[in-house]
């Protein structure tokens, strides 16, 4: 191996190294995941001295001592519960103007609900996302034992639904469909009985990513944005689980189709 060439080994470990150092008091300050930067930054130095293995379900460079992924026999995945747009009647399902996100100060935000990478000690693979409704927290599951925390906002819904799905569709500036009781008792869902534009005053925000069970069969439950960041840290009347435009931004580009997700049953308990 020349000495412009670096083992995957080697870029794993200091990449661990360099989380680990960083202080895990203040909020978090990821960048986008890309995976063409990461491809340069390798073919600058050398490139890798074997062929990497794509092992697990972010698509991110395993070791090679990993244990495998596991694999759930998926299904193809039902159409959404939500009838497809009908040209002059619906609007579509997402919005085809990609609005800028207003950032929240995370100093309006209680430091357990800002952003924040921590230390990660479940069972779960990377990839995972962990849902605990009662501390009203989101974990996104990474490499090395860390996690990157996010406040959320668990309505209702969010509390009547617990154990494992996956994500089969992710959405930017989603429409929304009122349910028909939603638009029957409340006056403005009664505006929009065919469903919603995505935008800045949708109450689903800027992303949402919906929940399938493993037959393939839409839960209707969605982990979104929310026009009302005051709402991040609290029990809601409405709604799934909502994060910040910002966070569930960043989530959204991070996630892949498929990715696990587990919702803690404190009920059971």
């Amino acid at each position: 191996m020349s000495d412009r060439q670096i083992s995957r080994r080697n870029m794993l470990v200091g990449t661990s190294a360099t989380l680990l150092a960083a202080p895990l008091t203040s909020p978090a300050t990821a960048e986008p995941f890309s995976i063409d930067s990461i491809s340069n930054w390798i073919k600058t130095r050398g490139g890798f001295d074997e062929e990497p293995r794509r092992g697990d379900i972010t698509g991110s460079v395993a070791p090679t001592n990993a244990p495998a992924a596991p694999q759930p026999q998926y299904q193809r995945p039902a159409d959404t519960y939500e009838p497809q747009p009908v040209p002059g009647q619906r609007p579509p399902l997402e919005s085809p103007i990609d609005y800028p996100i207003e950032k929240v100060s995370p100093a309006s935000i209680k430091p357990q609900f800002r952003r924040q990478l921590v230390r990660y000690s479940g069972r779960e693979w990377p990839g995972t996302i962990v849902v605990d409704t009662r501390k009203r927290q989101l974990f996104h599951v990474r490499e090395g034992g860390m996690a990157m925390r996010y406040g959320i906002g668990v309505g209702r819904a969010g509390f009547t639904w617990a154990g494992e799905a996956y994500i089969a569709r992710k959405a930017r500036w989603p429409r929304w469909t009122p349910p028909a009781e939603m638009v029957a008792r409340d006056p403005k869902a009664a505006k929009w009985p065919l469903g919603m534009p995505g935008g800045p005053k949708n109450p689903l925000g800027a992303r949402a990513l919906y929940l399938f069970d493993l037959t393939g069969r839409d839960t209707l439950y969605r982990i979104h944005g929310t026009n009302d960041p005051s709402s991040i840290g609290k029990n809601l009347s409405s709604g799934c689980i909502r994060m910040l435009n910002q966070d569930i931004a960043e989530l959204h580009l991070r996630v892949t189709l498929k990715s696990r997700v587990v919702v803690l049953n404190h009920r059971a308990g």
